[in-house]
């Protein structure tokens, strides 16, 4: 019987042809469609390829968030955001989005009850940061003073309730928002004419540690799982502790300082052009002194800044094969830091510390997990 469904011999090498091209075409299509990235929406809120937008809120104590915006002296209202750059999670800066700028949010030198907390123009002018209940209320944040270098951000309700202020990254991560001062002064620095007393930055949640765990001990980590005093070095070979120092339980940012002489040195990244910044401890004269880790032979390893990025800079020891060993501060229950240098400027010289040139301070705060 004959087929009437058979092809002629061209047709079927056509036909076979055309469906192996498809076939071919369509994974590769298909694998465009798939990696071709979105278009990114154009707003404020965007953030560039390094950088992640936490939220900043108020957290009521009904359950709620609260909003927290800048406010310009027209009442428009402005978004308030902390700004994760490069993957730095230690310490995350705090700006207000005001007309495709991102201004800093600073705690301002006053002699009010509470520390007022505005963002800061180009020009100097001032935004009020605020706490928008869903009435529509405009609740004051203020800085709430206290000792130590840490200073509590709140809301504060019309009842004079305080509500704590977090930034919450878009996978749900909570962390705490707070004033940070790096110098005893009571002017950290002029910003645009205006005199800061504190910055304002997300940092990590910090645990509890008991009461009496005030001094911690401050190593390297050697890969093989071996720890390394870190110590502070006179010129003479003297050698001196190095130690992490909790005050008034917080555990947010603890001082790095040498202990020298019966005296309680800063320990700071100096001003330098050499490839790794050095770190050292300052005497009350200005007087220079190495910090160095320790081998278990005896060897003394450099300790240095070797990269920065943002706010922080990382701090290592450094082998003599050129292998970096992170820097810890560990505490006498077994609690851990890391030890990283900290810049609030941009400029060269963060700051003038007995007639040194500094260009970070030395802290030690909580470990953070990467890729949050």
């Amino acid at each position: 019987m004959k087929n009437t469904t058979a092809l002629p011999f061209g047709r079927k090498v056509l036909l076979s042809f055309l469906i192996m091209t498809i076939a071919f075409a369509i994974p590769s299509y298909a694998g465009q469609l798939q990696t071709k990235p979105a278009k990114p929406m154009s707003t404020a809120k965007s953030a560039s390829a390094n950088e992640v937008i936490w939220h900043i809120k108020a957290i009521h104590p009904g359950g709620k968030m609260l909003d927290i915006k800048a406010i310009d002296k027209d009442g428009k209202i402005h978004d308030v955001k902390a700004i994760v750059e490069s993957g730095n999670l230690h310490m995350i800066n705090v700006k207000a989005l005001i007309k495709g700028k991102k201004l800093p949010v600073k705690m301002l030198v006053s002699d009010d009850k509470n520390i007022p907390v505005k963002a800061i123009g180009d020009d100097g002018s001032i935004y009020d940061i605020k706490a928008l209940t869903p009435e529509g209320d405009k609740l004051d944040v203020k800085g709430i003073r206290g000792p130590g270098k840490i200073i509590n951000l709140k809301a504060i309700g019309k009842d004079g309730a305080l509500y704590g202020v977090k930034a919450i990254s878009p996978k749900g991560q909570f962390y705490d928002v707070k004033g940070v001062k790096m110098m005893d002064d009571k002017v950290e620095m002029k910003l645009k004419g205006q005199e800061i007393f504190a910055h304002v930055k997300a940092i990590p949640q910090a645990g509890g540690s008991p009461a009496t765990d005030t001094i911690w001990h401050i190593k390297a980590i050697h890969p093989d799982g071996k720890m390394l005093d870190v110590k502070a070095i006179d010129k003479d070979g003297k050698i001196y502790a190095v130690k992490a120092m909790m005050a008034n339980g917080e555990l947010h940012m603890m001082d790095v300082k040498a202990f020298i002489n019966g005296k309680i040195l800063p320990v700071k990244v100096l001003t330098s052009k050499d490839k790794y910044a050095p770190v050292k401890a300052i005497g009350d004269d200005g007087k220079i002194y190495d910090i160095k880790a320790i081998t278990a032979e005896g060897e003394k390893l450099d300790v240095k800044g070797v990269n920065r990025t943002g706010n922080i800079m990382q701090i290592k020891a450094i082998s003599k094969q050129g292998k970096f060993y992170g820097i810890k501060a560990i505490s006498p229950s077994g609690l851990l830091h890391d030890v990283k240098g900290l810049k609030m400027t941009d400029d060269n010289i963060e700051t003038v510390v007995n007639g040194v040139n500094v260009f970070a301070h030395i802290k030690a705060l909580p470990e953070v997990i990467e890729g949050k």
